[in-house]
């Protein structure tokens, strides 16, 4: 039977992938809703390729744009409102939340509630509200599958495996656009070097996250609500070929490691297709080819966001919530050239080292929270 999927963020790095596994394997999938936010002439070219019954855009000018050009019967929908309806509407079997920011937790935690599986690309909900989306995902049995080609594998890794056996999960990390320079020659690099990821192509949030290390932060934050353990067992070691995309050891000391090209696809298909394999559109590995593979360990005085993260994190309540925001104001003004490569992580800290923690914080209070750090770092 086909799978019915609905993608949040369809315009992204992660919904153009998804959709382009979807492409290969037609009679798999069907596509029940799309969003994007202002990328209108994409969006419509999708709907036109896959024919979705629902679609979501950012404002009431874009869905009064969008309602000219697509086929009768759609439902447009628009704003947070509209997202959460189409997250949680509809016959969905599994929902990708691919929307980059905090703006995907309202809709996750909609998807969830209405028992649809999701598929998690945007981290940032876990970082916000780990604890609110693992816990009610539990109540309602439904399943997040990682999208993030670093948790994937080490899902991959863990499959069938006693999580008690766990002695360490380690996250790998390319090293950014940046990972040969030292923290002088960061002075003053540029938006356009800063977006040359060398191993990857995703937006521009995420390639800024690359190379500050915000987003392997993000993803050690990630790691500790996926997969219920301590900050003190995750660790991240620099892997410059990401070729191997993170690793578990157990209490054997047996290492297993998920092994692959870097292509998004991958762990994408395998996220709606799970336990089940399929082929990919994608290239294959080749050891031999490629001859060698190197790591470096993870120094904390180079790429400081990582040492941010491990704080917001054993602190815990609303400092990742803070930790987050304030990294998504920094790199927007960064990326509008307003502030320089190096101010992105001041910013942080300063936000991080105002804040006074909220325990066990409800969404409003996370809400309360990303609002103040938003604001704070605005001004900074």
């Amino acid at each position: 039977m086909s799978k019915k999927v609905t993608i949040l963020g369809s315009t992204g790095s992660i919904g153009t992938q998804t959709l382009d596994v979807i492409a290969h394997d037609r009679e798999r999938y069907v596509v029940e809703g799309l969003s994007a936010g202002n990328n209108i002439a994409l969006l419509l070219e999708q709907v036109n390729q896959f024919n979705p019954k629902r679609v979501c855009v950012a404002t009431p000018e874009a869905a009064a744009e969008v309602k000219l050009h697509v086929p009768a019967g759609t439902d447009v929908v628009y704003g947070e409102n509209g997202l959460i309806d189409l997250a949680a509407g509809g016959q969905s079997d599994v929902v990708v939340t691919a929307i980059v920011g905090s703006r995907g937790l309202g809709a996750t935690l909609a998807a969830i509630q209405a028992g649809k599986a999701i598929g998690l690309a945007n981290k940032e909900t876990l970082v916000t509200a780990g604890h609110l989306v693992m816990s009610l995902a539990k109540q309602r049995n439904v399943s997040v599958m990682p999208i993030d080609s670093e948790h994937s594998a080490i899902f991959q890794c863990l499959n069938g495996e006693n999580p008690r056996s766990i002695k360490r999960i380690t996250l790998t990390a390319s090293g950014g656009s940046f990972r040969d320079k030292t923290r002088e020659e960061l002075a003053g690099v540029t938006v356009e070097q800063a977006l040359k990821h060398p191993n990857w192509a995703m937006g521009a949030k995420i390639t800024i996250d690359s190379a500050t290390m915000a987003n392997k932060g993000l993803e050690v934050i990630e790691a500790r609500w996926l997969y219920d353990i301590s900050y003190d067992d995750i660790g991240v070691v620099i892997h410059p070929e990401s070729i191997i995309h993170s690793y578990v050891e157990f209490e054997d000391h047996s290492v297993m490691a998920q092994l692959g090209l870097p292509d998004m696809r991958v762990p994408i298909q395998y996220a709606l297709t799970y336990p089940e394999r399929r082929p990919t559109p994608t290239g294959r590995l080749d050891l031999v080819k490629q001859g060698s593979l190197h790591f470096r360990e993870m120094d904390e005085q180079r790429y400081p966001m990582m040492r941010l993260a491990y704080a917001a994190g054993r602190a815990g309540g609303t400092a990742t919530t803070v930790f987050n925001a304030a990294n998504e104001v920094a790199v927007a003004r960064f990326l509008q050239g307003e502030i320089g490569f190096l101010d992105i992580e001041r910013i942080v800290e300063t936000a991080l080292e105002k804040h006074v923690p909220l325990a066990n914080p409800d969404q409003a209070t996370i809400t309360d929270a990303d609002a103040w750090a938003r604001n704070a770092s605005t001004i900074a």
